[in-house]
């Protein structure tokens, strides 16, 4: 295997994947879809303390996935990229099928016992 290739995908594990690794940074992802969003806000819309969703942003903000602007006093958190909620939607989509899959082989086979 190609040696850039292997350095790209450490890279890409490194960056990407380490800020996806807990599913609290990825409902904040989603979250930041809708509009430019303060702590506190999202710490209201997500149901968490506002240390933890401060703790997310920070390995977020860190990984260039989230960008912050300063309004006054206040600090506003959107998604750094588009391509990154595609490619969470596309994760999504393949996970769906895969279940389908399975749910499908699951009705199959117990029909088959049934039988």
């Amino acid at each position: 295997m190609d040696l850039s290739l292997r350095e790209e995908i450490d890279r890409l594990h490194a960056q990407i994947c380490g800020g996806l690794a807990d599913p609290k940074r990825i409902l904040i992802l989603y979250a930041l879809t809708e509009d430019r969003t303060n702590v506190s806000e999202l710490s209201g819309k997500l149901g968490l303390p506002q240390s933890t969703v401060s703790r997310h942003l920070k390995i977020l903000r860190d990984r260039d996935m989230v960008a912050a602007e300063r309004d006054g006093q206040s600090v506003y958190y959107r998604v750094a990229d588009e391509r990154i909620i595609q490619a969470l939607d596309l994760l999504r989509a393949v996970l769906a099928d895969v279940l389908e899959s399975r749910a499908t082989l699951a009705t199959s086979y117990q029909r088959a016992n049934d039988e």
